[in-house]
């Protein structure tokens, strides 16, 4: 054979060693230097975030995708049990002094209370290696006493850092004495769909559970208390009671979401659960640890979603935005010059695709900062800068209207009352001055007397009851679950809101 044709074979191994060089070296690269990763000599972000989004390629090898994201998250999942002490009003000494029942049971003194104690279990996620730990509210936030399991089994008792019951998440900690491993934060917003993923918690006590689906639905709203900022992901991973609290994850085994509600008529898996955008989550996560409490942005509007039928009267067929059906006076929107009847399509470069999504876009947004909207008025596109105020005005405005509205002024109910009528600490409303002549003074309803539900949704405090109410047409039949304050007795009262 001839030297060229040898020349032109060590030409070709040559090029075929560089090539597998390269491939070898360069996805060793890509491993070694992932996202949420530190570099050398960097400090230790409080929260890790990935910098790339869940739509980028899952691992080439799906038959162990799962295995992998297991095996690298489940050390960052912790077992919470947690214990609430409560006192809680005798059922019976109302009839303490009812001849029959002295009859009964003789003469001896019953106790006006009784002390119990609650225990309860859920999950969590280390969020970085100085143990603060994300989990639900209803999981934390009223625990008078909070141990924490880590994946080795070692155990620790925890803090209650914040909690923030509109969108149920809480923040807890503990203190180790070695760094703690962590999960690392992905984008919800790039969410697909179908996408597989997966869900690690403890449900009914069973440690270290993985389950595996996709995601069936996302921007799911209305889904628990109607006045709260809800933007759940929709999964069909089996999540059961205990799961509360624990990650949702993609194949590349970033958090998406915090599990935190089931949709069952027999309290079990029925392939319906909601999970908390990790946007929504990381920021609220952020805010408890850094001040303890939330701060909310405000716009000043109320918003509804386009029906195709709305859509129609707007001259247009597009669905897609969120309505303004009322923009309170000297509010941020007002000041801006936003209108009834505009229809918000974009918020600072991002489509609005309905209600709840400009909603809680606006509450995650820093106060003070000028948000670009992009809004149809008249069939035309307007661009409108509004300088994003404290959710805390629209708190003061909504309290005004609503007590100039039903003639009464209110307050949350004391964690003694609450005891005593025998009711949860954060129900219901107690109505502290009453107008005769207002819509609740003709009723009949008395100073002191609480306000539970409204047309059957609960009511969570004045904030809540003020969110409902400011809901309600004028002249609409309300029905009110009330409480008298004199005998302890609930019933419903009909009541015309003006």
């Amino acid at each position: 054979m001839s030297s060229h044709f040898f020349h032109s074979i060590f030409r070709s191994s040559a090029r075929i060693r560089i090539t597998l060089a390269i491939a070898l070296i360069v996805p060793w690269a890509l491993m070694a230097w992932s996202p949420g990763t530190c570099l050398a000599g960097e400090k230790e972000p409080l929260i890790h975030v990935s910098a790339d989004g869940p739509t980028q390629k899952v691992p080439p090898n799906l038959v162990t995708a799962v295995e992998q994201v297991s095996k690298q998250t489940i050390p960052a999942v912790v077992h919470i049990l947690v214990t609430e002490r409560q006192e809680v009003r005798n059922p019976l000494y109302p009839f303490e002094e009812n001849p029959l029942f002295r009859q009964f049971f003789g003469s001896r003194r019953m106790p006006k209370k009784f002390k119990r104690e609650l225990k309860g279990l859920g999950t969590g996620m280390i969020m970085d290696s100085r143990g603060y730990i994300l989990t639900n509210n209803h999981v934390a936030g009223g625990a008078t006493k909070i141990e924490v399991t880590l994946a080795n089994g070692e155990r620790y008792p925890a803090q209650l850092v914040g909690a923030d019951p509109k969108t149920d998440l809480a923040v807890i900690r503990i203190h180790a004495k070695d760094p703690l491993p962590h999960v690392v934060f992905g984008n919800s917003d790039q969410t697909k769909v179908g996408q597989w993923v997966v869900a690690i918690g403890h449900p009914r006590g069973l440690y270290q559970t993985v389950t595996q689906g996709i995601i069936s639905a996302k921007h799911r709203a209305g889904i628990m208390d109607p006045s709260n900022y809800q933007d759940y992901l929709q999964t069909d991973a089996a999540i059961n009671p205990g799961n509360s609290g624990g990650p949702l994850l993609t194949l590349r085994g970033e958090v998406i979401g915090v599990n935190s509600a089931i949709e069952s008529t027999s309290g079990g898996f029925q392939g319906i659960g909601f999970a908390i955008p990790s946007k929504i989550a990381v920021h609220i996560a952020k805010q408890l640890i850094a001040h303890g409490k939330v701060e909310r942005g405000w716009l000043g509007v109320t918003v509804q979603d386009l029906t195709p039928a709305l859509a129609k009267t707007f001259g247009d067929e597009n669905t897609q935005g969120a309505l303004l059906s009322k923009v309170v006076k000297k509010s941020p929107a007002a000041e801006a010059g936003l209108k009834r009847g505009d229809i918000v399509i974009a918020y600072d470069g991002q489509k609005v695709p309905d209600a709840s999504t400009l909603r809680n876009d606006v509450a995650t947004t820093t106060i003070g900062h000028e948000a670009h909207l992009t809004l149809l008025r008249d069939g035309k596109e307007r661009e409108v800068t509004v300088k994003i105020g404290n959710l805390a005005d629209e708190i003061k405005f909504l309290t005004e209207s609503v007590e100039k509205r039903l003639g009464a002024k209110f307050t949350d109910i004391p964690q003694k009352e609450a005891v005593n009528y025998g009711i949860e600490s954060d129900q219901g409303v107690k109505i502290t001055q009453v107008d005769s002549a207002g819509s609740l003074g003709q009723a009949g309803f008395e100073v002191g007397d609480l306000i539970l539900e409204v047309n059957g949704h609960p009511v969570g405090g004045v904030e809540s009851f003020d969110q409902i109410v400011s809901q309600l047409r004028p002249q609409q039949q309300v029905v009110l679950l009330a409480l008298d304050h004199r005998t302890g007795q609930k019933g419903e009262v009909t009541i015309a809101v003006p």
